[in-house]
């Protein structure tokens, strides 16, 4: 299959596209050069044939370096090479290093199965982070089944799901949207939404939830609802719609490099903070690079993690992400819940005594990682997080001023009932 060069016509700024293909063309982390403790025996911790030898354990990488969807993938990349690294100068796990093999899905979902199919079954590797968009999971999702792979997936996503072979370390929808439309509803009186998308599952199955919320629960009304392709950058339609409709509340689940020119032609045609409430469940700090904040100063978005939170944990992970990428490297939702991924592989490993994906997922439940820069994780039986959800109001500079946050964790339910 033909595809276009890297990057070419991507709306990813030019520091980020650096970066992206700094690390793909990176495919192998080497051991840091110290010595260390040797590990137990490779035929105890290993006996279903993965990539691990008594020295080192390979893991793979596969996320969209390159296309539309590397505005938002670059992030995850960055975050889990420096959760492995921080891992490896620890110690590594069970004695040995971790060895990445990096696979760049390019935006392109049949890639990204082919890929996965790869690091499985040619590669071996323990375990998989990787993927973003929901379509590439469900795309990879039959390979990790079948060949008994281990997944670790970033991104905040619609739920309806739970497998044996994933750990989801994004929120699911009961965290996010509907926690983000109660805010709305009580606290900006919300009653009229205009429901916005990129036109995959993801977007159309969280704005299915969302308008059953709207109508079922807060009595409201869904005024308009429109889906456009990924990648699709001319939105001058539906803003004239949304000027004629004056909803309430524009909710938006726009991915990728879309929303460079979705907010920046808001803007342009006078959609601003000031006369149109905006929330979007898809917008981190990552995309807000690309838009630039002054194009969507003042609307909110819904996250379980913001880089300005002011947390121990969450301080030094910012010193270490920008001493490794940058004074200007950013942070969002995607990109810290990438860098739990390796850590809850670690413990649950270190739990299992073993690398064998069985043993692993055995291993997991309950299991706490207080040390997060969200503050506290735990992991629940059916893979998911307990979490916080936060909405942060976009700043002129790219950042987010957090204006609410749930008291309490909120427990994962991929399956809520009324909602399916």
């Amino acid at each position: 299959m033909s595809r276009k060069p890297p990057f070419q016509n991507d709306p990813v700024s030019p520091s980020r596209r650096r970066a992206a293909l700094a690390l793909a063309s990176l495919p192998l982390l080497g051991a840091p050069a110290f010595s260390r403790a040797a590990g137990p025996a490779t035929a105890a911790v290993n006996t279903t044939g993965l990539a691990v030898t008594d020295t080192e354990v390979t893991v793979g990488q596969l996320h969209s370096a390159t296309g539309t969807m590397a505005i938002s993938e670059t992030g995850s990349i960055q975050a889990e090479r420096l959760a492995i690294e921080q891992i490896n100068a620890a110690g590594g796990i069970l004695g040995r290093q971790i060895r990445i093999i990096q696979e760049d899905g390019a935006s392109d979902w049949p890639t990204f199965a082919e890929k996965a199919r790869k690091l499985l079954v040619s590669d071996k590797v323990a375990t998989v982070f990787g993927c973003w968009t929901s379509a590439s999971r469900k795309a990879v999702l039959p390979v990790f089944e079948k060949e008994n792979g281990l997944l670790y997936y970033p991104t905040f996503y619609e739920g309806l799901e739970q497998s044996k072979n994933v750990f989801y370390t994004g929120q699911e929808a009961t965290q996010q949207i509907l926690a983000s439309l109660n805010w709305l509803h009580e606290e900006k009186k919300a009653r009229t939404f205009y429901l916005v998308g990129s036109d995959y599952i993801w977007p159309r199955t969280s704005n299915k939830i969302a308008r059953k919320h709207i109508e079922n629960v807060l009595k409201g009304e869904v005024v308009g609802e429109e889906y456009y392709p990924l990648g699709h950058t001319q939105f001058g339609s539906l803003i004239n719609k949304i000027k004629l409709k004056k909803p309430d509340v524009v909710f938006a689940d726009v991915v990728g490099g879309s929303n460079v020119s979705f907010y920046k032609q808001l803007k342009a045609a006078g959609v601003t903070s000031d006369k149109q409430k905006l929330l979007t469940i898809s917008v981190t700090e990552d995309e807000l690079l690309g838009i630039g904040g002054e194009n969507a100063e003042g609307f909110y978005s819904c996250m379980k993690y913001f880089q300005s939170l002011d947390n121990p944990n969450n301080k030094k992970f910012v010193a270490a992400f920008k001493a490794k990428y940058g004074p200007n490297a950013v942070i969002g939702d995607v990109t810290q819940a990438a860098y739990l991924g390796p850590w809850l592989w670690k413990m649950a490993v270190e739990k299992a005594g073993s690398f064998d994906v069985d043993k692993v997922v055995a291993a997991a439940p309950n299991q706490e990682f207080k040390e997060a820069p969200e503050g506290y994780v735990k992991v629940d039986p059916n893979h998911h997080l307990w979490s916080r959800t936060r909405v942060g109001q976009i700043r002129k500079d790219g950042q987010f001023d957090v204006v609410f946050e749930t008291k309490d964790l909120i427990k994962p339910d991929p399956f809520p009932k009324g909602y399916q």
